[in-house]
Parts: C-alpha cells; sequence; structure tokens
C-alpha cells in the first residue's frame, strides 16, 4: 500500500470514519434471482487492423518526437490525495482520489480503469517502464451535462518510490497527410480500457476498440487557446494545452449476425485465459440513450502467444445477463463479475457455483482484476459522481472469488 494512502486510511480508522466491516468480512451475499444463459459464440466476432495509422503516426513521431512513460510520470504535475472521509465498501484494501479540481469538474468524467498489472502482470512488481500505475480513462463534454467532445487517459503512479502524482493523456486520431500530419479529438465514451503488453485498448461504444500504443506517447506544444487541437503551423501542434496526446494506431471492429448490434459499453482483461471481456449498458424498459433489452457479455482470445488479435476473432464465450445498467466487467479464471451501477450491486458468477450478488458503491463504474503473488488479489474500481470519485481496490474473494 502506497504511503500516502495508509496515512489516509490510518487516520479515517482513527476518527471512526471507516466501519470494520468495510475492511474486513463478508457484505452478505445473496442469491441472485437469475443466472446467465449460454449464446452461441459464432454469432461474434472481430476484424483488427493494427496499421490502420502508420503511415501518418511516422511522420507524427517524426515531427514530435516521442516521450516515454517514465518521462511521462517525471513530469507528473497533478498529485492524487487521499479517499474521501467515510468512504467504505466492503473488503476496502486501498485507494485515492484525484486532485479537488479532477473531483469536482462537471465536463470531464472517468470511466474505465486498468493497472500495469494487467499490462505485464506480477513481474518485476508490476511496474511499465519502471513505475507501478493505475491508468483510468475519461470522456470530456462541451458543457456540464453536454455531447462528448473528447476523450483522455490519466497514469496515476501506484509506487511508494516516487511521489503520489498523475499526468493527463489526451486521446487523439491522426488526420492529415503524411507531408503535414495532424491530428483530432476522439470524442468516445471510453467507458471501458485494459492494458496489455504495449497496446492500450479503448471501448468505443458503437464500433468495438481504438487500439493505442504506450510506446507512442508524442510530445505537443502548451499555449495557444483551450480549444485548439492539431497542427497549427509548421510545427506547431496544439491539444487543449495538454503536453502530451497518445495517437490512436488501429481499431478492433466487432460484428455479429444478432439482430441486436453490440453496445461495447464496458471491457476488461482476463490475464489467465489472454482475452478481453466485454459487456452492454442496457435497460428493462424506458432508456432513450440505451437499449432496451437484456445485456450480453462476450470473450475474445487473443492470438496464441500475443498481445494483439488475430485479423479474424471469433468468440470464445457469449452470455446473456438477466441483470441491467451493467458498467462494470471483469473475469479471472473462470470467475465473472459485473458491475450494476443501477441497482448498486456487484453480481458474482461462475458456471457451477451460480450467482450471487453484493451490496456495492452508488456511480461505479469499470472493473480490472490485480494479480498478486504476495497478497490478495484485489478488484479495483471508481465512481463517476463529481464530488465522490473514489478511486479504490478491495479483496475479490469478499466478493465470491475464493
Amino acid at each position: 500500500m502506497n504511503r500516502h494512502v495508509r496515512t489516509t486510511l490510518r487516520a479515517a480508522l482513527a476518527a471512526g470514519l471507516l466501519v470494520a466491516g468495510a475492511l474486513a468480512g463478508a457484505p452478505g451475499a445473496s442469491a441472485a434471482a437469475a443466472a446467465p444463459t449460454v449464446l452461441n459464440t459464432s454469432a461474434y466476432t472481430l476484424s483488427a487492423d493494427y496499421h490502420q495509422f502508420d503511415a501518418l503516426n511516422s511522420a507524427l513521431v517524426s515531427t514530435l518526437g516521442t516521450s516515454a512513460v517514465h518521462t511521462v510520470m517525471d513530469n507528473a504535475n497533478h498529485d492524487r490525495q487521499g479517499l474521501a472521509s467515510g468512504f467504505s465498501v466492503a473488503g476496502l484494501s486501498t485507494g485515492f482520489r484525484f486532485d479537488d479540481g479532477d473531483d469536482t469538474d462537471c465536463r470531464s468524467y472517468p470511466q474505465g480503469i486498468t493497472t500495469s498489472r494487467d499490462a505485464i502482470g506480477t513481474a518485476n512488481s508490476g511496474n511499465y517502464d519502471g513505475h507501478q500505475l493505475v491508468l483510468v480513462s475519461w470522456y470530456t463534454a462541451d458543457a456540464c451535462g453536454g455531447d462528448q467532445q473528447r476523450s483522455r487517459i490519466t497514469l496515476v503512479d501506484w509506487d511508494a518510490t516516487y511521489p503520489n502524482k498523475y499526468r493527463k493523456i489526451l486521446l487523439v486520431e491522426p488526420t492529415g497527410t503524411t507531408a503535414a500530419p495532424s491530428f483530432k479529438d476522439i470524442p468516445i465514451h471510453a467507458g471501458g480500457i485494459s492494458w496489455y503488453g504495449d497496446y492500450l485498448y479503448v471501448a468505443d461504444t458503437g464500433t468495438g476498440m481504438r487500439v493505442f500504443d504506450m510506446r507512442k506517447i508524442l510530445n505537443t506544444d502548451t499555449g495557444g487557446t483551450a480549444d485548439q487541437i492539431g497542427r497549427q503551423s509548421g510545427t506547431v501542434y496544439y491539444a487543449h494545452n495538454y503536453a502530451y496526446v497518445l495517437p490512436q494506431v488501429g481499431t478492433v471492429t466487432a460484428h455479429t449476425t444478432d439482430t441486436d448490434k453490440l453496445a461495447w459499453s464496458s471491457i476488461s482483461l482476463d490475464r489467465v485465459s489472454k482475452s478481453i471481456v466485454m459487456t452492454e449498458y442496457t435497460c428493462p424498459s424506458g432508456c432513450t440513450k440505451y437499449p432496451n433489452r437484456p445485456p450480453r457479455a462476450l470473450r475474445f482470445p487473443f492470438a496464441s502467444g500475443a498481445t494483439t488479435f488475430a485479423a479474424t476473432t471469433t468468440a470464445s464465450q457469449a452470455l446473456r445477463l438477466p441483470w441491467y445498467k451493467l458498467n462494470g466487467v471483469a473475469s479471472h479464471n473462470g470467475r465473472w463479475w459485473f458491475n450494476s451501477s443501477g441497482q448498486k450491486q456487484l453480481y458474482y458468477w461462475t458456471p457451477t457455483a451460480g450467482p450471487s450478488a453484493f451490496a456495492w458503491v452508488g456511480g461505479g463504474e469499470s472493473i480490472s482484476y490485480w494479480e498478486d503473488s504476495t497478497g490478495p488479489d484485489l478488484l479495483w474500481s471508481l465512481q463517476e459522481p463529481t464530488g465522490s470519485r473514489n478511486v479504490f481496490a478491495v479483496t475479490q474473494a469478499t466478493y465470491g472469488g475464493g
């Protein structure tokens, strides 16, 4: 546990703000009313293109240069802080919040979560380029409660060797020509992310996933106006005053012969089966922005021995789910977790044990499984409501994992 978080949790305990049941003990599982049903996997496929922007990205790298992850973190310019006073959830292990500006920003909302443990496993303490990191995706709207305008990630140091800092990086799509390369905003929800090897997979609701390469973080010019994006003139490139941008390298597109197109609401990495799992945010009825039907969850395996998908991939598992308003999914070694923000429930399911339901936080978003070779495995998650953006980890065994 990071030194800053240890201090925060000790203070909260001393003040009586964290109940004992939030740190140890079961949250009181109840049997879920219904279980997932198996679907035909052949109805769901992916096509992958990792070279979609090769020429433009080569030109951008030549023009702007890149910064490695350790350089970005050496220049981290935001301070993270401890969990909110009074925050409690069963099995709580550790966590943090963003600075006050990000915690209360009504235009930007945290969504997806992944970690360097996803990227490389437990080797070398889960360090990527010398840092143990928690990575969170955000979308930014054009106004409070407005339309999605752009998306970004934050890289958060989670290592007592380094300061309690984080840095924002804008996600961009390459545009222009090789003679005059540029980039533009990516106005997606970024509801789920998975970091595997050097690649970052970001859910794109109507398409599948956009792919980014963590070795290709570009340097940009700060200054200009807050709305300037891309090449301005010559070699001057602005990105809403971000010093770093991460350009898209490819796209993983979903296809289905089912009547209903997939809604890629959230994704997560399963390192055991070397696959990405996804689920849909849907409603039982009455929604205008989301489908009104039962959601599905799918598993897509990576190519053998690779951190990329084959040119064409068929799902290896497909489920119809009995739960709704799902903002998060995780799977590990045959076990599944689904977070329902609408019900404040974390559902746990295996084909043999069946379903269980646990009380969960309000405003919950994505989930990431944290493997640990020396301590309990964890589930990382986060909350999106303004003023209550706790990023936290719980022991997975508390939620049926065993």
